[in-house]
């Protein structure tokens, strides 16, 4: 789809708007955004969305996993909840985990919006809940109805590593044919694919029209998402 938004990466605007508690991201408490990071790929995901949906006057601050208490109540006024969450060795990280565990238990939770951060996610098919088990996984886990759920490439960069995880890493890449080089640093993830999230995010709270879905696209080492709608109860 054609975006209004520039694709050159993601702006540093939203840099630091963190808190350390659960609960709203605005006056009007539509949408609460929060991310797990390691190596600051979804923190950057997260606010390149912040800042897309600002441009759109929506507000939504990008929240750490790590420093969020949850408690039943604290998402009681957010309409919509995105959840960015990378994946480290085949699962989501611990503190994303813990978050979609408590979002699980609401008795009347809002809407769920499920991004998985993962490299699997750079081949062409392996960016929707059908074609990335880490994703699917997930949904499955936690019995989770998302209104919609991705999977994005992340980057890989093994200087950012240490020891130990470089040489998972690079023993990962080997299995599944990607960079094994050490002075690999390739990014991986689409920013137009980003945007187009903040679009579908923006219509789900009534704010723009629904986008139009793209056809299913053969994607490159951008891994651009196939945003075609699928039947997540048929597929978890």
């Amino acid at each position: 789809m054609n975006s209004p938004f520039d694709h050159s990466g993601p702006s540093r605007r939203s840099r630091g708007a963190l808190h350390s508690s659960c609960g709203t991201t605005g006056a009007d408490g539509d949408i609460a955004l929060f991310y797990a990071t390691r190596d600051g790929q979804s923190r950057r995901i997260a606010e390149r969305i912040a800042d897309r949906l600002a441009a759109l006057d929506i507000p939504a601050s990008p929240r750490d996993l790590t420093t969020v208490s949850f408690t039943p109540s604290c998402l009681a006024a957010a309409r919509l909840v995105v959840v960015v969450a990378a994946v480290r060795y085949g699962r989501p990280l611990p503190e994303a985990e813990q978050f979609l565990a408590g979002y699980r238990t609401l008795r009347d939770p809002p809407q769920l919006v499920l991004l998985s951060v993962n490299l699997t996610a750079r081949k062409p098919g392996k960016d929707t809940v059908e074609g990335n088990a880490y994703l699917r996984k997930s949904i499955a886990r936690h019995q989770l109805a998302p209104a919609f759920a991705l999977a994005i490439g992340g980057r890989l960069d093994y200087s950012r590593y240490r020891w130990m995880d470089r040489q998972l890493i690079r023993f990962i890449m080997k299995l599944t044919g990607g960079p094994t080089d050490p002075k690999t640093c390739i990014e991986y993830t689409s920013w137009e694919a980003v945007d187009d999230v903040a679009l579908r995010i923006a219509a789900l709270i009534g704010r723009i029209q629904a986008p139009a879905r793209q056809a299913p696209a053969q994607t490159g080492s951008a891994g651009s998402l196939n945003l075609a709608p699928f039947d997540l109860g048929q597929r978890a």
